[in-house]
């Protein structure tokens, strides 16, 4: 198990340090260790599970557009290219089509 300190751990997560002393003083998210000094290290484990937290909260918005109504069967591969996209990823998301 590799540990990061919390500067590395939050600009992995992006958010500052600030946000995730709070977070460990609400107890969201606790260090995986605290040295004697106060200094936190976050794990990679926890890295990955903050990362999935955050996907999961988040609605991921595709945007399709093609210029005509001629182009329509191109717009109906756009969708189906991005939802497969979406999903790999293991997003919530949304799809919006506009025929310009």
């Amino acid at each position: 198990m590799e540990l990061m300190s919390i500067g590395k751990f939050a600009k992995r997560v992006g958010v500052s340090t600030s946000t995730l002393r709070k977070m460990d003083r609400e107890n969201v998210l606790k260090p995986c260790h605290v040295s004697e000094g106060g200094t936190r290290y976050y794990s990679t484990e926890q890295l990955r599970e903050f990362q999935k937290a955050e996907n999961d909260k988040k609605l991921v918005i595709g945007y399709c557009r093609v210029s005509t109504p001629s182009q329509k069967d191109d717009l109906t591969t756009q969708v189906e290219n991005l939802k497969t996209y979406m999903l790999a990823k293991g997003y919530q998301f949304e799809i919006i089509q506009d025929i310009g």
